[in-house]
């Protein structure tokens, strides 16, 4: 008789852990004594807060994500709002998420409010993030927001966080467009109108969260090729796709993306956390690679 099948949800979180294990131990004893000897902890620069607008969420309360964080050595979390995807009282959302981030983590939780160039006074939004909440940055959701990337603001947008020493962090597709709500209609948001907007700002700090590249992947390398923009890996699907788009071709052939400009995502909790681990450690990756993209990119990228 052959034995019971493993649940898949159960295969991903053995796999992970065990995956996680291996690997952080590799990384905490490497031969070159200039990596650390202490494992090393995470910054996921994409979780968000509070509820998916369709469905109820496994981790969807705060204190339970936080938790969940902790469990997988997440030391720092950036956090949006689920809230900033549909409300248009964006005041209100970005208050809430800053008094959440407060009350919950003890400085785990790093909050990036929103702002929505659909609506006015977007540019009062971004002062009350930076001024009043101390937030690093904010986080834009084109398409959502009923908006996309060839707004006629989007480029006063960018000048402004670069300005105020903010990271802009543009969300792609959340989530695939077959699981939709029907009443969505939500554009595919093109990346290329943001290139020649960054080549005219570059101290701009940009992240592009959840992006993928288009088929052909010429968004991508207009994007690595002409701009300083930054990436995280949570929607690089398939097996070894992370190490495929930093790893030298080859010949030593550089890669798609550099993997200085790569840091961790999740999309937790919409995305269970083990998926990032997995994404990250399925990889062929040396111990300077994954420290770099588990939290020294990050930190490099954060203001101050």
């Amino acid at each position: 008789m052959n034995p019971p099948l493993l649940p898949r949800r159960h295969f991903l979180r053995q796999a992970a852990a065990a995956s996680a294990a291996v690997t952080l131990a590799r990384a905490a004893n490497p031969a070159p004594a200039s990596v650390p000897t202490a494992p090393p902890g995470i910054v996921d620069t994409h979780v968000t807060l509070f509820r998916w607008p369709f469905r109820r969420l496994k981790y969807d309360s705060t204190p339970a994500l936080v938790a969940k964080l902790r469990r997988h050595r997440v030391t720092e979390a950036w956090a949006g709002s689920h809230e900033a995807l549909l409300h248009k009282d964006l005041a209100g959302v970005n208050e809430r998420l800053a008094a959440e981030c407060r009350a919950h983590g003890g400085g785990l939780l790093r909050p990036f409010g929103s702002v929505n160039l659909a609506w006015p006074d977007w540019e009062e939004d971004l002062r009350r993030c930076h001024e009043e909440h101390r937030m690093p940055g904010v986080r834009l959701f084109p398409g959502y927001q009923t908006f996309d990337l060839t707004h006629p603001d989007l480029g006063r947008l960018v000048q402004l966080t670069a300005e105020r020493g903010l990271i802009l962090q543009i969300v792609f597709q959340l989530e695939d467009p077959r699981v939709h709500h029907p009443l969505l209609s939500l554009p595919v948001i093109d990346a290329r109108p943001l290139v020649p907007l960054l080549e005219q700002t570059p101290a701009a700090r940009v992240q592009l969260v959840h992006f993928a590249g288009n088929v052909q992947g010429t968004d991508l390398r207009a994007l690595v090729d002409r701009t300083g923009a930054w990436f995280e890996f949570s929607r690089w699907e398939g097996n070894g796709r992370l190490g495929q788009l930093i790893s030298p071709g080859p010949g030593g052939a550089r890669p798609p993306v550099p993997a200085s400009r790569v840091l961790f995502g999740s999309h937790a909790p919409y995305f269970p956390l083990e998926t990032g681990l997995l994404r990250l450690f399925e990889s062929p990756l040396d111990a300077e690679t994954l420290h770099a993209l588990m939290h020294r990119n990050a930190r490099r990228l954060l203001p101050g």
